[in-house]
């Protein structure tokens, strides 16, 4: 399959003219409209030119048809979300878009006094953007691909956090991006900023209103760490089984510090995350732990880098896959090692569960060293179920069902146990053994 032919021409509803239309160009300051522009002379440019073999030649687009999707209104807009997020959490600050229009945002007036912004990009962008507009795509830039630039042209907002030097916020911070009207696409962005010593957390969640109604989300996510900052950023991506994901995402750490990365994969039709981590300063480190949970005929595809640039920089990365019925994973992992990374330590690290033989998952982990004092490690395991554990487990009076939950639950222990933040554990708990139960 060519996947430069599988989307090759500008859609009607992504055109020039849906460009000058797009509701959020009203009232955006003139730097971002020039962003908009330049970006969409860049997609309808890359549109000719093939995405990425390597990266993209496991991805089956034949059945994404773009044209489908439309930028939704705000004028019949829902908020009815079943979170996965324990709503009895206590959060300093949310924030919700819908069908890429602000819903609901707030922040603890103690964090905002300290000087805290964390609320909509759009409104932000207005009131603070001297901030946003040196640093708003500085780390996925508009024409790496086609979908960044897609993603950059059509942008319809989303959430900033920016933390001030030496802010520590104690309780954590939550985001929803959701799609409610059917055929409506996304293209939020989330960037988040903590100045050096800075510390904070950010939970954020994709989901729909719906199981029925398809929808289109082409994302960004700039997580810019400073030096000596601390930050735990945790994606559940919970879109229902009629949406189309595509991501691009990147973490920068500064010297001596740290990103602690969580994704949580339940949801969507078809999705693609290209996920990179770059440890950019000395000391650096970078932790990054993914649970997915595939069914029916989801296809969901991860591409992950972890890109050492300095010495004395650590990286380790966690994925665990399961899989039911006729699902497909994919996994292509990249530590990638520059020259002058002497003394690095890279380690990634892939393992599948497949809960029937229709299930598949690809798993290719890879290096790219080129410093010659470091310590660079990869592996991959795929299995079934052992039937005899099943077995063993229902003849002590124990259903089916809770046998397969509490042998999924097992496989997936290793990553509830790097995970700090009490309502992430439990609400990747919940989220799986919901999904488990359907159609068991």
């Amino acid at each position: 399959m060519s996947t430069a032919t599988s989307v090759s021409r500008t859609p009607p509803s992504f055109g020039e003219e849906a460009l000058r239309a797009h509701p959020g160009r009203t009232g955006e300051p003139a730097w971002l409209g020039e962003q908009r522009d330049a970006a969409f002379a860049s997609y309808q440019d890359l549109l000719s030119r093939p995405l990425d073999p390597e990266e993209w030649k496991r991805v089956d687009l034949r059945s994404f048809q773009p044209g489908k999707f439309r930028l939704a209104d705000a004028s019949s807009l829902s908020a009815q979300f079943q979170s996965l997020m324990d709503t009895r959490a206590e959060f300093a600050g949310i924030v919700s878009h819908v069908d890429g229009h602000r819903v609901e945002s707030r922040l603890d007036p103690a964090l905002a006094a300290r000087g805290v912004l964390f609320g909509s990009l759009h409104e932000l962008a207005r009131s603070h953007g001297d901030l946003l507009k040196e640093k708003l795509f500085s780390a996925v830039r508009p024409d790496v691909d086609r979908m960044a630039a897609w993603h950059s042209a059509f942008l319809t907002g989303g959430t900033v956090l920016y933390v001030p030097r030496n802010v520590e916020l104690k309780a954590p911070l939550y985001s929803l991006i959701g799609l409610d009207q059917a055929g409506a696409a996304d293209f939020s962005h989330t960037l988040v900023i903590l100045e050096e010593g800075a510390q904070a957390t950010l939970l954020e969640e994709t989901a729909s209103t719906t199981s029925d109604r398809p929808g289109l989300h082409v994302g960004c996510v700039e997580l810019l760490v400073g030096q000596g900052a601390r930050l735990r950023y945790v994606q559940l991506q919970n879109w229902n089984q009629q949406t189309f994901h595509f991501a691009h995402q990147k973490g920068i750490v500064a010297r001596d510090a740290s990103l602690q990365w969580t994704v949580g994969g339940i949801g969507s039709r078809l999705s693609h995350v290209h996920q990179d981590v770059v440890l950019d300063g000395p000391g650096a480190s970078g932790e990054v732990n993914g649970c997915t949970f595939a069914t029916h005929r989801q296809l969901l595809s991860y591409y992950t880098q972890q890109t050492h640039r300095a010495v004395n920089t650590h990286s380790d990365l966690l994925y665990k896959d399961v899989l039911r019925d006729e699902a497909r994973v994919v996994w292509r992992g990249m530590i990638r090692v520059d020259p002058g990374a002497q003394q690095t330590d890279g380690y990634q690290r892939n393992d599948s569960l497949l809960l029937s033989p229709e299930a598949r998952a690809d798993s290719i982990p890879g290096l790219e060293i080129e410093a010659d004092d470091v310590r660079c490690t990869h592996g991959s395991t795929a299995g079934r179920v052992d039937e005899d554990q099943i077995f063993y487990l229902m003849c002590r009076g124990i259903s089916r069902y809770e046998a397969m939950h509490m042998i999924v639950e097992g496989f997936f222990h290793s990553i509830y146990d790097r995970i700090a933040v009490d309502v992430v554990r439990e609400t990747l708990s919940r989220s799986v053994e919901r999904k488990l139960g359907i159609g068991l």
